[in-house]
């Protein structure tokens, strides 16, 4: 009696339970990612990115003002005297320090420190020193090791190094414009021409039409990587070559069979009575389709562009093959990325606005149409 109408299944929590969890799963990164764009190589290096909002203890290499400047060195009571502060910016707190990196817990906040030949330093909590000497020092400023507490520092040095460096290795904005360019032509042109072909396959009679559904749902299981290298002989031999045009019409035929598919499933399943008034009304075929079908098939398009959208963006594949030329104008973001891990390997603060910026757009696409996603796919599926 626990499932009968009216009544929740006890299993109902269970579900719960596991939609949490899945979401937490794909959101916990997503939010890892977005934070640590805004953190510097320190910070990264020195904690995860759950502990970004709280001080992080750090070990730092710190140096008193050269002696050599100008105007550094006062004479008090006979003993030359160097004051200030080793942090370029206030807000981190020394606990232990050193003068030899191979002891830098030698001395706390506030202690002295004999650096023999008559000179001394006494180093403060917030990075305040005294440096004195009983002759006139000279060189470089005394190094000072220490472990300090940080506080969260973040930054928008990472997304104007990633999108407008001058360097050819850097700059993501002419790769985003390069992406966007492939994938806008390549989730139109198969959307449009779909639509023609399903309309054809779900709603008009001609010879051979069972036969080319079936084809298509044949070309569904077709393996992308054994279409790819003759299908860019037949584009050099045509003299397309590697450029825009060769892998939007790549893009289009390797996502036409799915886009087909889906469109006419959803097309079958629109009311008949609508279509045969339409004819009776002396009304053409493109006339139906223009202004009666497509309306209705909103969904299944939309869903399909979706997937398409996402799916060319996060192509290396594809733009691997029919796109890449040697001077890189039209390097697009997924190859970009692949060029900073070998450029960047040790700058996880750069790997990480630069994938940042090349989820964004498909996050902004899902979210504003996910709506349609389940409707599109459950289209034809229930009468």
């Amino acid at each position: 009696m626990d499932n009968i109408a009216g009544n929740k299944s006890s299993l109902t929590w269970i579900v719960h339970i596991s939609v949490v969890l899945l979401v937490a799963l794909w959101l916990f990164p997503t939010v890892g990612l977005l934070v640590s764009s805004f953190r510097t190589t320190d910070q990264i290096s020195s904690s995860g990115w759950w502990q970004s909002l709280f001080p992080t203890e750090q070990n730092v290499t710190l140096r008193a003002t050269d002696p050599d400047d100008e105007g550094v060195q006062t004479l008090i009571d006979g003993v030359y005297t160097i004051t200030g502060n080793l942090f370029e910016e206030p807000g981190a707190e020394i606990g232990v320090w050193g003068t030899s990196s191979r002891a830098i817990d030698s001395y706390v906040a506030g202690d002295t420190a004999d650096l023999g030949d008559g000179e001394t330093i006494t180093v403060q909590a917030n990075g305040d020193y005294v440096w004195t000497g009983t002759v006139e020092m000279s060189g470089r400023g005394q190094r000072v090791f220490a472990t300090a507490a940080t506080p969260p520092d973040f930054t928008l040095d990472n997304y104007d190094k990633v999108l407008f460096s001058g360097s050819q290795t850097d700059n993501m904005l002419k790769a985003f414009t390069n992406t966007l360019t492939v994938t806008i032509p390549a989730t139109i042109i198969p959307i449009v021409i779909a639509a023609f072909a399903a309309y054809a396959l779900a709603w008009m009679d001609f010879p051979g039409r069972a036969i080319l559904i079936a084809m298509v749902v044949g070309l569904l299981v077709v393996p992308l990587q054994l279409a790819l290298i003759p299908l860019l002989k037949l584009h050099l031999n045509i003299g397309i070559g590697k450029g825009y045009l060769g892998v939007w019409l790549a893009h289009t035929g390797f996502g036409l069979p799915l886009a087909i598919y889906l469109l006419r499933n959803y097309m079958v399943g629109l009311p008949r009575d609508i279509i045969e008034n339409a004819r009776v009304d002396g009304a053409t075929d493109f006339q139906i389709f223009t202004k009666i079908i497509l309306p209705l098939s909103f969904p299944a398009l939309a869903s399909f562009a979706i997937f398409q959208f996402l799916w060319t963006w996060n192509d290396l594949l594809v733009a691997k093959v029919f796109l890449i030329d040697s001077t890189g104008q039209t390097t697009v973001m997924t190859n970009q990325i692949v060029e900073l891990l070998g450029t960047r390997g040790g700058n996880w603060e750069i790997l990480a606005t630069a994938a940042f910026v090349s989820i964004a757009v498909p996050l902004v696409v899902f979210f504003a149409m996910q709506k349609y996603l389940v409707r599109g796919l459950l289209a034809g599926s229930v009468k």
